[in-house]
């Protein structure tokens, strides 16, 4: 199952994202691929995990530098070899960060390598969790296809919900074959949530739940405490197991 996370920045998509690994995990969903696609890389640190380096970096070495690549190795075999290096390995979870934009030059070469590998690793896990930038940067790529559900969040605005129909339109565009959309509303009340219905049903997403303020949240983002280490009882905790429960995730 691949399940992928959106939303503009500061919307709380890398909590959301650390959160959904929580749940599955619980439920005894792993091993799980999660790919971190957000430029201001945050996974990581929210998974507990030490990250070994980023694909853009790789990806810019080989195309601006091929000094780097070692006498008798193509440039391919090398790519793969950086790439399968990157990947860190942690209990159940392992974390791949993509890194940020590739900046000027002609990357299609790394790009079809990246497409690959990333088809062939996604296929060692049952699950892929991957936590996107609002632009879609590598989805753009193709790097990430025939996704299974793919959340964009937003805060409890109008032009927060606005922007989550931008996004549910650019992944639209894209004809990224993806099965299930839905639209979650992070630290709101149900009053806000009932005032902003009329625009919520006009976004093209299926309106999946809503998640309260948590002070946890803020307390372990203040301490750099992992997200996936918050106590079950935690009202973000508890919020994200019921959306997944109501879509039939766990």
């Amino acid at each position: 199952m691949f399940l992928a996370v959106a939303g503009k920045g500061g919307t709380g998509k890398t909590t959301f994202a650390a959160l959904v690994i929580k749940h599955l995990l619980r439920a005894g969903k792993r091993p799980i691929l999660a790919v971190d696609a957000d430029p201001n890389a945050n996974l990581a640190q929210a998974l507990g995990i030490e990250a070994a380096g980023s694909i853009a970096d790789v990806m810019r070495a080989v195309s601006e530098d091929r000094e780097q690549i070692p006498a008798g190795m193509t440039k391919d075999r090398y790519v793969a070899y950086r790439m399968h290096q990157l990947l860190a390995e942690g209990k159940d979870v392992d974390l791949l960060v993509m890194g940020g934009p590739e900046g000027p030059g002609c990357y299609c070469f790394v790009n079809n390598l990246l497409r690959g590998f990333i088809k062939e690793l996604a296929a060692n896990y049952p699950y892929v969790v991957m936590d996107n930038e609002a632009g879609l940067e590598h989805l753009s790529r193709r790097t990430a296809q025939n996704m299974d559900v793919f959340f964009v969040l937003s805060d409890a605005t109008v032009r927060g919900v606005r922007s989550a129909a931008r996004i549910r339109e650019l992944a639209d565009s894209l004809k990224l074959g993806i099965k299930r959309k839905y639209l979650v509303l992070n630290r709101a009340r149900p009053e806000e949530v009932k005032v902003l219905e009329p625009e919520i049903a006009g976004t093209g997403l299926e309106y999946a739940g809503m998640i309260p303020v948590d002070a946890a949240v803020a307390e372990y983002d203040l301490y750099s405490r992992p997200i996936v280490s918050l106590p079950d009882d935690a009202l973000a905790v508890a919020a994200v197991g019921e959306i997944l429960r109501r879509i039939e995730i766990l």
